[in-house]
């Protein structure tokens, strides 16, 4: 990274581990055809950290990102979840992993058309143990005023934050989002980015961020470049921009 403020890894966070990877790599077979998509890659995430994943399209990011959700598993390696192995776990282990801790924030907002931002909001806390109200989430995103709107009835930048709202509302220990502003404008982008921030600064989730767009690490702790299937340089931001202070 070109900015003054972002270093060269050089020291561990203080804060305890929360995912860790031990040589994963991810082999995708498509008839005599192999496609690696991660190459033997070691990663520690810290707890209530913001890292961004930075990296053009098929450097492996996403695929990085759906086996720490659990979504999926590596090819070969080993994958931490604090003191638990997910790469241990079989498919009924994964889902309740994905159900009690992880929270997803994808690009496209897969609202359900029918229902009311609460609504949508409140199918999830119907799976969860100790869920947050559906309202209450929906005011952390900045979306107290809009609650009982169907989706159709809200911008972009609001769909996407129900979206959000929906992926704390469980209260999730981890926030894993793959190309969350990559179907908004600048300014829409912005104000989801900052949604992510709070969450992040008031819950204290993990949280994860992919995006090809360089200007928004400069909001990360940490910035992990990806190229090729690997890891090609860890930074430190020591100077984070605020979600409302970015420009692209």
């Amino acid at each position: 990274m070109a900015d003054a403020h972002i270093r060269d890894l050089d020291t561990q966070s203080s804060h305890g581990v929360c995912f860790s990877t031990k040589e994963i790599t991810k082999v995708y077979e498509t008839g005599d055809v192999k496609i690696h998509a991660l190459r033997g890659v070691n990663l520690d995430i810290y707890e209530n950290e913001m890292v961004v994943l930075l990296g053009p399209s098929g450097s492996g990011k996403s695929t990085l990102l759906n086996i720490l959700g659990g979504l999926d598993q590596p090819t070969s390696g080993q994958v931490f979840f604090r003191e638990q192995e997910l790469t241990a776990l079989d498919n009924a282990g994964l889902t309740q992993y994905r159900r009690h801790h992880v929270g997803f924030v994808f690009q496209f907002y897969n609202l359900v058309p029918s229902l009311t931002a609460k609504e949508n909001v409140a199918l999830v806390t119907e799976i969860a143990t100790n869920p947050m109200k559906a309202d209450e989430a929906l005011e952390l995103v900045g979306l107290k005023d809009r609650i009982h709107h169907f989706p159709a009835q809200l911008s972009g930048g609001e769909q996407q934050r129900v979206a959000i709202a929906r992926a704390i509302a469980k209260r999730p220990q981890v926030m894993l989002c793959d190309e969350p502003t990559g179907a908004l404008d600048s300014k829409t982008g912005r104000l989801v980015l900052d949604a992510l921030m709070r969450v992040n600064q008031d819950v204290g989730t993990t949280t994860a961020i992919i995006t090809h767009n360089a200007p928004i690490a400069q909001m990360g702790d940490r910035i992990l470049s990806f190229a090729d299937g690997q890891i090609h340089h860890v930074a430190v931001n020591d100077h984070k921009l605020t979600a409302m202070d970015l420009t692209w």
